[in-house]
């Protein structure tokens, strides 16, 4: 089988295209015939060798794909991969397997695992989000942040959302966030608050806090929680804007997740997808073999949807 393997940790020159031997499930393995892979930012800090934990090398990158099972040919979108996914076969445990609905594309399964997972995680087993609540989502247009919004708006809450391109903030709205501001604006904050009607935002989905973390504080509204998704460095804050709401700042790393809180929010993932509230959204598909393209890609501009590769 073709499969992307990388040797060293560096540049996404590193990703290179290889032919290997198709994984041999055992036990309670399968073997999934990968149709589409995800491509997800923490595949490009791992890859840089930017990151808590490495693989051993080498290693085939990904996590979240979608595809047939070779035993039965179900239609299927993997979470989770004892291979690798970016690559035509992926071994599986059979609990990182889903059935994926027929009328999903194999593209829309691949975008399903981490970012849907992660904005569960973030909205309800962190934030504690609760129907009538106000969410502002950061990065709403790529893969975590539409998760974030569509998981969002089907509980009952209003959301904002933010996103750096025109082609962001359409798609969005179109979601059905009642307001969208350019973060690229430095009063977007301001503007986004106002909304709110000068009360504050019960929940903040933060995916870049080194950058908003700090100004986040002060659009708290009373015991506000602020989820930190995502972050590239250190932030400045003043501790007092978080004591004068009694808010709360709260991590969250998909890895530290309990079994039990994976299967609730696959639960969450089907329920969604059969009802319709949740619908992924694919931006840009690339060749496999294009896998360095594709993380250049993630790393250099605005997210518009998920990003996948296709064997």
């Amino acid at each position: 089988m073709r499969a992307i393997r990388v040797r060293g940790f560096g540049d996404p020159e590193v990703l290179s295209l290889e032919e290997l031997p198709a994984p041999r499930p055992v036990d309670d393995e399968v073997l999934v015939r990968v149709q589409a892979a995800g491509v997800n930012p923490v595949e490009t800090y791992v890859r840089a060798g930017a990151y808590r934990d490495l693989p051993a090398l080498p290693y085939t990158p990904g996590s979240d794909a979608a595809g047939v099972l070779q035993d039965g040919g179900a239609r299927v979108y993997v979470a989770g991969s004892l291979s690798g996914t970016y690559a035509e076969y992926a071994l599986c445990r059979r609990d990182q397997v889903y059935p994926l609905p027929d009328d999903l594309s194999y593209a829309q399964g691949a975008a399903l695992g981490v970012p849907y997972v992660t904005a569960y995680r973030a909205l309800f087993q962190r934030g504690g989000a609760l129907p009538g609540e106000t969410a502002l989502v950061h990065g709403a247009s790529g893969g975590v942040g539409l998760a974030a919004v569509q998981f969002a708006l089907a509980a009952g809450l209003t959301v904002v959302g933010t996103a750096g391109s025109d082609a962001g903030r359409e798609l969005i709205a179109a979601q059905g966030a009642t307001s969208v501001f350019d973060h690229r604006d430095p009063l977007h904050l301001k503007a986004a608050f106002e909304t709110t009607g000068g009360r504050g935002f019960d929940l903040v989905i933060e995916q870049l806090a080194n950058a908003n973390l700090g100004d986040d504080l002060t659009v708290l509204a009373p015991h506000g929680r602020i989820v930190v998704v995502g972050s590239r460095g250190t932030v400045e804050l003043d501790p007092r804007d978080l004591m004068n709401v009694d808010g709360a700042v709260l991590g969250m790393l998909l890895p530290n997740a309990a079994a039990e809180d994976l299967a609730e929010a696959h639960t969450a993932i089907g329920t969604g997808l059969r009802d319709g509230s949740l619908r992924p959204v694919v931006g840009r598909e690339l060749p496999l073999a294009e896998a360095a393209r594709a993380h250049r890609h993630l790393m250099e501009r605005p997210s518009l949807g998920k990003l996948v590769l296709v064997p």
